[in-house]
């Protein structure tokens, strides 16, 4: 569905994005993790037609990316920020606006309020709205159209965790419909949960990309289990056959209470990677 192959993009003498290569495919969704500064706006620019690259090839829809017509960039729903809110207007009268862009009966409009959870808010202003009911409002601008690809700008940054989770399901059930999801976000458990591939972006260039529990694996340096017994005791082994009779003693008396692995986090690997945190600005 997207396709990114030696994406470079400066802005005078920074290099924003350096050689990016990308494969995301359809029904997917896919995380472009890094700290504020890192790149990942302006690939979403890219790669929406907001702005061209300097060097590389992009490809959307089998199509490159500075060809798309206006039909095709109508498949597009994108959250950025507060892009698309008019504080003055009220919720319904927001989302009419982005109807008549789309071409789409103003009968949606109540149908992704509800969806959103935003059902009971149609007239109420959008200046009225609390950050987390802004979010829901800028994601059903997103949704009205039925889009086949969802850019997502760290749709939950600053929220708090009752809304987060709600604005999860809704990414959720958007990806079992069939939409293909590409998702900016320094929140990694975020990532884990949600993403069927992650890249992990430093400074305009992708330093790791896979799986999330794959990654993960693959950095686990430790490989240990760690145990807590029903006595307040930790234990820790080596991976091995060793570790397995001892478990299996373990269950056997009822004293085994957790049993973990070693693989560090997301955030582990990206610090490991490149000394720094995914949270930190530039």
């Amino acid at each position: 569905m997207i396709q990114c192959r030696d994406l470079r993009k400066s802005y005078d003498t920074r290099d924003v994005l350096k050689g990016i290569r990308l494969d995301i495919p359809k029904g997917s969704i896919f995380g472009l993790l890094g700290p504020s500064g890192a790149g990942k706006t302006t690939l979403i620019k890219i790669l929406t037609g907001q702005i061209h690259q300097d060097d590389g090839i992009v490809s959307v829809f089998g199509r490159n990316s500075a060809c798309l017509t206006g039909r095709e960039k109508k498949k597009f729903g994108i959250m950025m920020d507060n892009f698309g809110v008019y504080d003055r207007f009220s919720c319904g009268d927001n989302l009419s606006i982005y109807a008549d862009i789309y071409g789409v009966s103003r009968e949606r409009i109540r149908c992704v309020l509800k969806e959103v959870g935003l059902e009971d808010a149609y007239k109420k202003s959008a200046s009225d709205l609390s950050k987390g009911m802004r979010a829901r409002l800028q994601l059903a601008r997103a949704f009205i159209h039925d889009p086949e690809i969802i850019f997502l700008d760290e749709p939950t940054s600053g929220l708090d965790p009752q809304t987060m989770r709600g604005i999860h399901r809704l990414i959720l059930e958007k990806k079992n419909a069939g939409c293909t999801i590409f998702l900016t976000t320094h929140n990694m458990e975020e990532a884990a949960k949600l993403c069927d591939k992650v890249a992990l972006l430093n400074e305009g260039e992708i330093v790791e990309e896979g799986k999330p529990e794959d990654i993960c694996r693959r950095y686990d340096h430790q490989k240990k289990i760690k145990i807590h017994l029903s006595n307040g005791e930790n234990v820790e082994l080596d991976r091995g056959e060793t570790a397995a009779g001892k478990i299996s003693e373990l269950l056997r008396t009822g004293m085994l209470e957790t049993i973990h692995s070693t693989e560090p986090t997301l955030e582990s690997v990206f610090l490991e990677l490149t000394g720094r945190k995914l949270e930190e600005d530039e």
